[in-house]
């Protein structure tokens, strides 16, 4: 009897190569750029945290605030939860939470991932000979590589190394003091002027009888060098002459994120950090870089 119920079961058990063993886990991740970690907890994980409420099947919360304006809250399931019915159910409640959270985080935005917590692989770049910094390379893998990876079957999320290029605009207070300024209205200075605007088109319909021409205008209204962000209009003098933004900050094309340097083998480098997906037994099927 023993026997037969031992050939029964190998005929009815399920069988995989790559089983899942871990819980399902939910990633959420904010940034509060310039905020302390004590300001990150009180205004973006207590808040996320408190609208986490009744999920199916969940287990327990983890989060962490970091000084360098991260936030990071885990959520664990019971092994054999549906990831994606969890990833939904938790996107439904951070739309609860997003209203009252700060200005910044909501544009920033938040990111949900079913990812686990671990890491399936590192990889690492760096010029040998020097011709390019950390800067250049974090800006490569985040313009050519971050973006086809992360759409890898079987990726769950993929974590940068390094910073892609960004303007630094470092304001000199002596200077915005001389000239009745506050950060505040640099901020709103570059908010106003640095946007795109829809110029629309010449012929364009309701025409004239007889219009047979139709030509659209492109403008190019985004800022994109330091030349350009140097020459922005902040204010008019009781003179009548005019202030630039070059008139009090030092304008330069740097990193994005000055929070960390990584290096290797002594070289500058960059790289980045993949995580498998939640509920994804099959990573190395999915053809990911490492593989060989």
């Amino acid at each position: 009897i023993v026997m037969l119920g031992g050939i029964f079961s190998i005929l009815k058990l399920p069988i995989e190569q790559y089983p899942s063993l871990a819980p399902t886990s939910i990633t959420i991740q904010a940034t509060y750029s310039g905020a302390s970690a004590q300001t990150v907890e009180d205004t973006v994980t207590q808040v996320i945290e408190q609208q986490m409420t009744g999920l199916d099947g969940l287990d327990y919360i983890s989060s962490s605030s970091s000084s360098s304006g991260e936030s990071s809250i885990t959520l664990t399931f019971e092994t054999g939860t549906d990831p994606d019915i969890a990833q939904v159910q938790v996107q439904n409640k951070l739309s609860l939470a997003t209203p009252l959270l700060p200005e910044p985080v909501q544009r920033q935005g938040v990111t949900v991932n079913k990812a686990s917590a671990g890491f399936l692989l590192i990889t690492a770049l760096y010029s040998p000979d020097g011709s390019y910094d950390q800067t250049d390379l974090g800006d490569y893998i985040r313009t050519n590589m971050y973006d086809t990876i992360g759409r890898t079957d079987g990726v769950g999320q993929v974590r940068q190394f390094g910073s892609q290029y960004a303007m630094r605009i470092w304001l000199d207070p002596d200077k915005l003091t001389q000239f009745d300024l506050v950060p505040g209205d640099v901020i709103a200075a570059i908010r106003a002027q640095n946007t795109q605007v829809s110029a629309g088109a010449l012929g364009g319909a309701p025409s004239v009888e007889g219009q047979e021409i139709n030509a659209t205008v492109t403008l190019q209204s985004l800022l994109s060098t330091p030349e350009q962000f140097r020459n922005l209009f902040l204010r008019t003098t009781p003179q009548g002459g005019s202030v630039r933004l070059g008139d009090v900050a030092e304008v330069e094309l740097g990193a994005e994120n000055y929070s960390f340097t990584s290096k290797f083998n002594g070289h500058p480098a960059s790289g980045f950090a993949v995580s498998l997906a939640t509920g994804r037994g099959r990573p190395y099927r999915a053809g990911l870089p490492g593989r060989h």
